[in-house]
């Protein structure tokens, strides 16, 4: 499954790219995310129950980031394991480009995931990831955006 958007934010690059490495701020934003620890700038661990149809499982998992482009640009990828429900590996590499006083954040996601999920069917599945991403992505604009005013 791959996915790729892009929203703009009201705030600087930079300050877009440092709320990014924020781990209270992304635990906030990640639907479903109970825990978000950062083992250390490259790596975080993170604890977090998702309903995809009729399946719902708490998913532990590590993310490994790549930050050699940063701030314009970085990559991560991770994988997680919902015991019975299956489990999920991916990454994704984001650029943020300077546009006058915003960021546009670009976005392109792989995943591949396997078990009971795998058999709900790609659509749904597919549906489902463009939703969670879609909250995520609202949630951190708003964060930043209001960061950003205060």
């Amino acid at each position: 499954m791959e996915l790729s958007d892009e929203i703009v934010i009201n705030a600087p690059r930079n300050r877009v790219y440092a709320v990014l490495n924020d781990a209270e701020v992304l635990q906030q934003c990640i639907p479903g995310c109970e825990e978000l620890i950062k083992l250390s700038d490259s790596e975080l661990e993170a604890k977090v129950v998702l309903k995809v149809g009729p399946v719902k499982a708490r998913f532990a998992g590590n993310v490994q980031l790549d930050t050699t482009g940063a701030p314009e640009a970085f990559s991560l990828t991770g994988q997680g394991n919902g015991g019975a429900a299956g489990h999920a590996k991916g990454g994704a590499d984001v650029t943020l480009t300077t546009e006058g006083d915003t960021t546009i954040l670009r976005y392109t996601a792989k995943a591949d995931i396997g078990g009971k999920l795998a058999q709900l069917g790609s659509r749904l599945i597919q549906s489902t990831a463009k939703k969670l991403a879609a909250k995520f992505f609202k949630s951190f604009a708003d964060v930043v955006d209001a960061e950003t005013v205060a």
